[in-house]
């Protein structure tokens, strides 16, 4: 089918439309001049008519530039605007002139019509427009509620009061509400109700209008209706209307309390009196003691009266304090049995407790016993404030969010109970950790823990609530302990609840208690819920440390303070070996005795955390210094071998003297401060004030130390070759190959009694740990002993000096003697001529 069409390009068909249009034209131009009668011009333009064979006249309505007659035939007719200035024609009032092409005609203007109902005229003879009432059309142009207003040539809608114009739509009305706008006009007691057009001010649930105002208007007034004394109330007959604003409530008489599963405070209560909770010895326990106890509770229970629920508070206590003042048999019974009977006494008397105070009234009670157990009860009824309980030896902090927790909104009970004589009963009792804590005590203490032992540090307490639900509290809850027992080191002090178990026993606990800080006689401790809490002081069981290393350590280090000491003197006040070796020796001297000194009189003091930290800062900070120095004499060794020549030459003195200190000094302030900033709660232990081997922190010094030995045995191990090789050539500089080999007979010392002490407690693991510890201790204990050693006694120049020092001394003993004695013969010549 497609090829039967032809196909035919794009620019032939452009080619051929011109042509097209060109051929129209001169069809058209022929058949004007055909139509033209005989001795006519046939160039008379369009809108034209032929006058003469020289002339043509323009269309009414058209006109040229040369005027009616058109001679030339470049001239042309256009339309006239009738409408336009000069106005050459007048449609009149409230209409307007519309020109169209060769004429004109009139219409009405907007909002006016004809009377005739045409809708053009010709002119202001025609004229009959008048203004048209668009308020009468239908369909309505104003709509909803809104009202039209017909106005000359327009109209206006308007809404009555309470609508207003839509802004979308301006011919809508919308309802306005008042209740919502921000200018409520009812009165207070009222609620204001928004109605189409309007709103009205009603009284809430139960008030009514006071006598004399009416309900809906703006005027209305509202007063509260006394439910209770108008014996409209469904309250039960076991409870008491209470009027409230608007409502009223139900509340249970004094001593009463809810039924199981109904809540006080509401329409729907109903109670029953307070009764005394059921309270069973713990089963499989043969003790009079026991058993006589829980005589006083039966009978307590038979007596008892919600009038008179004070004295079964004071009756209960007493019983309590009295069986645990003197217990008795209980005494005799097995650990385990003991246990269960503490378990059963806290979890009993917190129980009947918490049933017996819901008779209280609102208010406060406080009874102290004679043997110290102590009761604090708070009734609330409402509050947002915190809550205090004190008492001789502790204190609980809480809120009221706690304390109401999901119950009712009756009143709240809050209750404390000390009962210092649990102690006796809960002696030995099992501890159970955190499995984190579990880790932490054995990561710090590993390798030396034997065994962790207990001991109550405060009295046991046990707080209760009248919500039960006290598992997950909504904010912990602050406990203060006072104790008279001071925390010393590898003890640590922990707070602990009683948990319960299946089988009546239980342990101590410290899942969801955590200890926010303890000093010498007080302990604070917050917890997520309540229970019967205690403070307890763990005792780390270590491996005895060998007294006969604790003497080594402190006789050794005490004679390396006097000998640094000593030393750090001559190398200060001995002229003629001040050099920059001796600038060194005069640094690792100050290092080596400021770390010993803090070592030997600070290691132990753990007492204080803080304190202990910074302790164990310096220390690190101290010893990494004096491997530091040491690492600069290995250097200064070995460059003064390899020029040569003697120790303080100078380009060595220079470069020296350029680098050592703030590579002496710098290098360890960089290794502390990082080691610090990153993990600075591991510095100091629970029994030492040194780097926590945790994590691998101890590196912090090991690392800085094993590189510094591996360097430094490679400076020996050159200098070593090179005096090697000098010896065996025997020139002329024998002198200096001679200084050069007591430096390395010193340096060798040196590294000797720095590197290899603390390789030797590296390699404290195995069976020969023993040995080594005792190396460890020996050499390290005795640095200072041996550095005045090789570099003092051991220097010619320095016994030149000790000697000149020792003249002099004596020299002027010697004198001081002389004058003393030409004195005393003066004084007795000048007594023997006086008596003469």
């Amino acid at each position: 089918m497609r090829n039967r069409f032809l196909r035919l390009p794009p620019g032939f068909l452009v080619l051929l439309l011109l042509s097209l249009g060109l051929a129209a034209q001169n069809l058209r131009a022929s058949a004007s001049t055909a139509s033209a009668p005989p001795g006519c011009a046939p160039w008379c333009p369009r809108n034209s008519v032929c006058v003469s064979a020289t002339a043509c006249r323009c269309h009414p309505g058209f006109s040229s530039w040369s005027g009616e007659i058109i001679t030339s035939p470049a001239d042309s007719c256009a339309d006239i605007n009738e409408c336009g200035p000069p106005l050459a024609v007048s449609c009149g009032k409230f209409a307007d002139c519309q020109n169209v092409d060769g004429s004109h005609y009139c219409t009405c203007s907007p909002g006016y019509g004809l009377v005739s109902g045409a809708t053009t005229f010709r002119n202001e003879s025609e004229n009959t427009c008048q203004d048209v009432d668009e308020c009468q059309q239908k369909p309505r142009i104003c709509k909803g509620r809104s009202v039209c207003i017909n106005t000359l040539g327009s109209y206006t809608c308007t809404c009555p009061p309470g609508l207003e114009l839509n802004p979308k739509d301006p011919n809508l009305c919308t309802d306005v509400n008042e209740c919502a706008s921000g200018h409520n006009p009812c009165h207070s007691s009222t609620h204001c109700l928004n109605i189409v057009g309007g709103y009205k001010c009603h009284c809430y649930p139960g008030w009514k209008p006071v006598p004399g105002s009416p309900e809906g208007p703006d005027s209305t007034i509202c007063a509260d209706v006394d439910e209770c004394s108008s014996g409209r109330h469904p309250c039960h007959s076991s409870t008491i209307c209470v009027n409230t604003v608007g409502s009223y409530r139900c509340h249970c008489h004094p001593g009463w309390t809810p039924l199981p599963g109904l809540r006080d405070n509401q329409n729907t209560t109903v109670c029953e009196e307070v009764s005394f909770p059921i309270w069973t010895p713990p089963p499989g326990i043969q003790s009079q003691h026991l058993s006589h106890f829980f005589e006083r509770i039966r009978d307590l229970r038979r007596r008892f009266q919600s009038a008179s629920a004070q004295d079964t508070f004071k009756g209960l206590i007493h019983a309590v304090d009295h069986l645990l003042e003197t217990p008795g048999d209980l005494e005799t019974l097995p650990r385990s049995e003991q246990h269960c009977v503490a378990a059963n006494l806290l979890f009993g008397l917190e129980d009947v407790l918490r049933g017996l105070s819901q008779a209280l009234s609102n208010g406060s009670l406080t009874f102290n016993s004679p043997a110290g157990t102590e009761l604090t009860l708070e009734v609330l009824e409402q509050g947002d404030r915190s809550i205090s309980l004190s008492q001789n030896r502790a204190k609980m902090l809480l809120n009221w969010e706690t304390v109401q927790g999901s119950a009712d909104s009756g009143p709240s009970v809050v209750g404390l109970v000390s009962t210092p004589g649990m102690g006796k009963l809960l002696a030995e009792a099992p501890l159970v950790l955190d499995p984190e804590r579990q880790e932490v005590v054995w990561e710090t203490h590993k390798d030396l823990l034997q065994e962790v032992t207990h001991v109550l540090l405060s009295d046991v307490i046990t707080a209760f609530l009248s919500n039960r639900d006290t598992q997950n509290l909504s904010s912990p809850v602050t406990f203060i302990f006072n104790h008279s027992v001071t925390p010393r080191p590898r003890k640590k002090v922990l707070c602990v609840f009683w948990e319960h178990s299946g089988n009546g026993s239980g342990h101590w606990a410290t899942t969801g208690c955590t200890m926010v800080g303890t000093r010498d006689t007080s302990t604070t401790c917050r917890c997520t819920h309540l229970s019967s809490f205690a403070v307890l002081m763990v005792h780390y069981n270590l491996q005895e440390e060998d007294p006969v290393l604790d003497v080594i350590t402190h006789v050794g280090l005490s004679l390396s303070l006097l000998c640094l000491l000593l030393a750090a003197l001559t190398f200060l006040l001995c002229r003629a070996i001040q050099n920059t070796s001796t600038s060194l020796h005069l640094q690792l001297s100050l290092c080596l005795f400021l770390a010993h000194l803090l070592f030997l009189t600070a290691i132990d003091r753990t007492e204080i955390q803080m304190l202990c930290a910074v302790i164990a800062g310096a220390l690190h900070y101290l010893y990494l210094a004096s491997f530091t120095w040491m690492l600069l004499e290995g250097l200064h060794l070995f460059l003064t071998a390899r020029k040569l020549t003697v120790v303080n030459y100078s380009s060595v003195s220079r470069f020296m003297k350029k680098l050592m200190f703030p590579v002496g000094y710098g290098v360890p302030a960089v290794i502390v401060a990082v080691s610090a900033a990153s993990r600075p709660r591991l510095y100091g232990t629970s029994t030492r004030c040194w780097l926590n081997t945790d994590k691998g922190f101890i590196w912090a010094f090991l690392g800085p130390v094993c590189t510094i030995f591996s360097i430094n045995l490679a400076f020996f191990l050159m200098t070593f070759w090179i005096v090697k090789n000098k010896l065996s050539s025997l020139n002329s500089d024998v002198s200096t190959l001679k200084n050069t080999r007591m430096l390395t007979f010193k340096a060798t010392a040196q590294l000797f009694i720095l590197g290899c002490t603390w390789c030797l407690g590296i390699l404290q693991v195995g069976p020969a740990a023993r040995v080594m510890a005792y190396l460890f201790t020996i050499i390290n204990s005795l640095q200072g002993v041996f550095i005045f050693l090789v570099h003092c006694l051991l220097s010619q120049q320095v016994q030149q000096q000790y000697r000149k020092w020792f003249k002099g001394v004596t020299k002027t003993k010697a004198e001081s003697e002389k004058y003393t004695l030409s004195s005393r013969a003066v004084s007795d010549a000048s007594k023997h001529s006086a008596e003469n």
